[in-house]
This record gives C-alpha cells, structure tokens and sequence, in this order.
C-alpha cells in the first residue's frame, strides 16, 4: 500500500486511503498512532509527518513519499538548530532566526513593530560566531538601544559606536553606524572588512539619490551576510523596499524598472513619474515570502505574547557634562543624610531638598534627551500609525505640539474638559491625527486610546500606580493587539535609578496590580539610598 503527502490547514499529513480495500488489521494499526484523523467522505487516514510514525508505517510495508522522509529529516535539523538558539526567544522568533540560517544569512525580517526583529537578528549572531566583525546600521534615534541588546543577547562582544567625522580605524567585533553619517566612514567600513551588515528600517535606504543609499551599495560589495529588518507594510509602498530586496538577492527581480512597473502603480504626474503606488501586492507578497522575507503580524502571534511588553530605549544627552555636574552636588549632599543626626527636624529639611534636587536632575535629564526624543517619535511614526505618550511637566508638551502640531492632539491641565473630549475622539477617529500628548495625571485615567497599541513614557512620575493606569489607556476593552510600551530613558542618568526602583523583581507593579499601594516617600527613600550607597 502507498501513502500520499497532503497538505491541509494543519499543515503536511500523510494521507492513507482505503476506498479500493478496508484493510481492518491495519485499521487498528493506524488507530494505535497519535494525532490520527479519519475521513468518512474519501475513507482515508491523515497522519502527522514525524520520524516515529513514518518508521512504523514503513514496517507495515507502506510506502512511504521520499519528501515525507526528507520532512522529517528538516524538522530534526531544525530542532537540533532550536536548541541551540539563546533562552527567552518566542516561538515566532526562533521561527524567524532558523528563517535567517536557511537563508543563509541573506534575509528580510519583516514583522510588525513590537515583534523583536532586533532579537532575531542578534540571536542569530549569537549562534554564528564566525560571522565577524558585524555592521549594524540605524537610525540615530536607536543606537543606544542596539548596543544594550548586544550587551544582552550577545554578551561579550566588542561594540563600537561610530560617530561623525571618522578618524580612526574600527576596532571592535560589532560598530554601529547611523544612516546620517554612513558616507564619511566608506573607506573605513571597508578597511573593517565586516562579514554581516544588518540594517535596521531599511528604507531609510529606498532613494538612490540619498548619500546613505549609495554608501550602503558601496560597503555591501562582496559581504557574504545581508540581514535587513522593517517593519513598514510593503504591499503599501512596494519601491522602497526594493533596494534592500536587491542587496539581499540580485537574481530576484530583472530590474529596478521591471519592478517599479510590475509592483508601484507609476504614474506621469506632469513633472515626473510617480512611484509610491502599490499594484499586484498579492503577488509580489507571495514571492517575498517564498524566498527572502518572513513576515509575522501581531495578529498572528498574538496568543504566544503578553498582553503588555515593556521595553526600555536609552536616550543620548546633548547636555551630559551639565548633568552630570548637576548630579556630582547631589551625590555629596545626600552623604549628609547619612551621618547620624538627633535632629529629626533638621534631617527631614534635608531630605526635602533632596526632593527639590531630584526634580532638578530629572528636569535636567528631560531637556538632555528631548532632541532624542523628538527623533525617535519621527522615526516611529514613519513605521507605526498611531503612538501616545505621556509625559509630566507642561513645558515637555508644549516642546511636542510645537514640533507635531499638525498630526497631534493635547490632554494635559491647560485643556478644557470640551477639549479634552475633543482630542480623545480626533486621535481615536482621524487618521491624520498621529499623536497622543498627554499629562501622566490629566490622561492617565478614565479615557480609552486603542486606536494605538504603542505608548512612550517620556517622563516617570514617583507613584508607580500612575504608570499601570496610563499603560492602560490602550490596554482596554476592544483593543485586539498587544500594547508595546517603549519607556524612552536618558542613559547613565537617575531615570534609570528611578526605572529600576520601580521594576526591580516587578515587586512594586505587582503591589499596585494586587490593589496595594506604594507611596511617593517610599519610593523617594530608596532612590535617595541608592546614591548613598553608590549603587
């Protein structure tokens, strides 16, 4: 008897049919294996495609399709691949990682933001540890935030942060570059010699007329691995995706022209052609997915997520001598604290100007990081439809609705309840409206935003129970993704001493989630002893 290899929407089956002759010995052959189905409409078994199943059938001399056996074969490579593969990954992602290797270290990770396309990559350094050195390119805004995943999943390794004007060689195992001033260090990068580039949002590369297009042309040359991470829907704007397509596979498309007319919908607009249109997306998806891309949406993985992930993303400071001057006064200060005092009185003025000096690095902090901010947000919403973020202090949403005033809308203590009502349902209903400003205390309560599924918190307020509620603003009934918060922190700066406070062991959330409070003093106690201590 021979068996046949069908595909249904569970996957590849091996299929038994009985039609010709209802075989009953083998009947409860088959009904002794796992995972059997039957069908009473074609009288046949369907079976899983694994090695022990296979191995039984073939000793009841059925014959078993080679590319079943091959299957089996796949799936043990792959699982010996898994294994190896670093702790902590989601299913999609150890998906996306062997998707790399199969590729050859030639791929496209096209998952919806919030999916971990930087892990991904990462993790598949990590198992490659002959693919040196590395070149990640990135927008400015991320730097940080690659070299602290590096640190995390890839630990060890000797990163190299490259900046403006080159001077000197590179030296380490992994440099990161942004697009901005990849041109000033072609010669270098090529002296560097990197086996692997990674190019994070790569269309930020989609004009062949900007200088970091053809920089990023000139470097690959010759580069055995090409991995290129976005997140932007390629059915909605097909060209620019193209010039990644053709660093990561040449032989893909004929030409930049084949594909311009095949995929964007030009179109003469009296002055030029126009080609940000989309046409046959369903084919060219189709192509994409069956060579260079893996493409996940929240929707899809959405029951291997949690309802929330946080994410941290370091800042750069442009005023990190001020800071950390600023913070040098505070360190000694506090010292004071410590020395034993009977004076109660006189220890509790002290810790209040401690209070007023923590406000003051915070505030200091703040204005360090806004230029990073504001490019973050920029670079975001080029991905993303719809962000809200939350911050404390007026001026901070002054300095946003000057910058995005035409896409954003306000909710802070300067608005009027009708304005309030008014933002909530333009930011919810109108496309063109992008963000959300909105004051921790104003908008952190009673106010529902799921039209977006990303929050920032730009700011930390001093009650941990404020964050959960302003979380929640997306987080609520009929919101159908899993909501990303990203908490943009200035580096080396108390917003991390604060974040960390507030996080360690996830103790004091889970107190706020448990119904318990914890208090601004608490909270303030520990910030205060943690630069006693020097921690």
């Amino acid at each position: 008897m021979e068996a046949s290899l069908v595909k249904n929407p569970e996957g590849w089956r091996i299929k038994i049919s009985m039609q010709d002759r209802v075989d009953i010995e083998l009947m409860y052959k088959i009904k002794s294996l796992p995972n059997w189905k039957y069908s009473k409409v074609d009288k046949s078994w369907l079976l899983p495609v694994r090695k022990d199943i296979i191995e039984k059938l073939q000793q009841w001399n059925i014959q078993i399709p080679g590319e079943a056996v091959r299957m089996t074969e796949e799936k043990k490579i792959e699982k010996e691949f898994i294994e190896k593969l670093p702790k902590g990954l989601y299913p999609f992602q150890q998906e996306g990682v062997s998707f790399i290797e199969r590729r050859g270290g030639r791929a496209l990770i096209g998952d919806e933001m919030g999916l971990g396309k930087t892990i991904q990559a990462l993790a598949w350094l990590r198992i490659r540890p002959d693919a040196r050195p590395v070149l990640i390119v990135t927008p400015a805004s991320l730097k940080l935030n690659w070299k602290r995943e590096i640190e995390k999943w890839v630990p060890g390794e000797e990163v190299e942060m490259l900046y403006g004007q080159s001077t000197s060689e590179i030296t380490g195992t992994i440099a990161i570059i942004n697009y901005d001033i990849l041109h000033l260090w072609v010669d270098e990068i090529r002296a560097f010699s990197p086996k692997v580039i990674i190019t994070d949002e790569c269309h930020f590369y989609k004009s062949n007329k900007a200088r970091r297009t053809k920089a990023i042309k000139m470097i690959s040359k010759g580069v055995p691995y090409f991995i290129a991470l976005s997140g932007t829907p390629i059915i909605n704007k097909p060209i620019e995706i193209y010039n990644a397509l053709r660093l990561i596979e040449p032989s893909l498309f004929p030409n930049e022209w084949y594909f311009i007319q095949r995929y964007c919908n030009p179109k003469f607009n009296g002055f030029g052609w126009d080609y940000s249109g989309a046409s046959n997306t369903k084919e060219l998806h189709k192509i994409l997915t069956n060579t260079v891309m893996i493409r996940r949406l929240k929707s899809e993985v959405y029951n291997q997520l949690p309802k929330k992930i946080r994410s941290y993303i370091p800042m750069e400071l442009n005023n990190r001598d001020l800071y950390k001057q600023a913070e040098r006064g505070f360190v000694t200060y506090v010292q004071t604290i410590t020395k034993k005092d009977s004076d109660q009185t006189k220890t509790s003025t002290k810790i209040i100007k401690a209070r007023g000096l923590i406000e003051a690095l915070k505030q200091l902090a703040v204005e360090g990081k806004m230029n990073s901010m504001i490019q973050w947000i920029k670079d975001f919403l080029e991905i993303e439809d719809k962000l809200v973020v939350f911050t404390m202090h007026r001026k901070t949403v002054d300095i946003l609705m000057e910058e995005f005033k035409d896409i954003a809308v306000r909710f802070d203590g300067s608005t009027t309840q009708a304005q309030r009502e008014k933002a909530v349902y333009r930011f919810q209903n109108d496309p063109k409206i992008k963000l959300f400003v909105g004051n921790i205390q104003a908008a952190g309560v009673g106010i529902t935003l799921t039209a977006a599924s990303n929050v920032a918190i730009l700011e930390l307020p001093w009650t941990p129970g404020e964050l959960v509620q302003a979380e929640d603003r997306c987080h609520r009934i009929g919101q159908t993704k899993t909501v990303n918060i990203h908490y943009l922190l200035a580096e080396g700066t108390i917003e991390e001493r604060i974040a960390k406070i507030i996080d360690t062991k996830r103790k004091v959330l889970d107190e706020v989630l448990d119904g318990k409070s914890t208090d601004k003093e608490s909270l303030l106690m520990e910030l205060i002893k943690s630069y006693m201590s020097n921690e």
